[in-house]
């Protein structure tokens, strides 16, 4: 069992810049394709970005490109997600997420990340 555990939120002005992390304890994390959702209140959980095994092919959903960068450190068995020039329309929990069934990123299989951490708030003023 993958237990996934995030942290880095909090409140920031927008502009501001946030960096998430993700990591588990036993499992590495190295095998597996992870990703960020994000779910603000009153919406649906949507897909932010995902990354591939080894880190060298990424997809990212339309609001955030060009703002924020996913990256993973296999050695330190983290998932990180760099957050820049934020919005108030950024206000959201942020879940890490991993698809323990594959390397790979489907992007039109984005469901395929069922195992997820519990969030973390990130708070984005104006």
């Amino acid at each position: 069992q993958v237990k996934l555990v995030e942290s880095g939120g909090g409140l920031v002005q927008a502009g501001g810049s946030l960096r998430l992390s993700c990591t588990t304890s036993g499992r590495t994390l190295s095998e597996y394709a992870m990703a960020w959702f994000r779910q603000a209140p009153g919406k649906e959980r949507e897909f932010v970005a995902a990354i591939n095994w080894s880190g060298d092919n990424t997809h990212y959903a339309d609001s955030v490109k060009g703002r924020f960068t996913i990256a993973r450190d296999n050695a330190k068995n983290t998932v990180f997600l760099q957050m820049n020039s934020l919005k108030v329309d950024d206000t959201a929990v942020y879940f890490c997420a991993a698809d323990v069934g594959a390397s790979y990123i489907y992007p039109n299989a984005l469901s395929r990340f069922d195992t997820w951490g519990q969030g973390t708030q990130v708070t984005v003023s104006s």
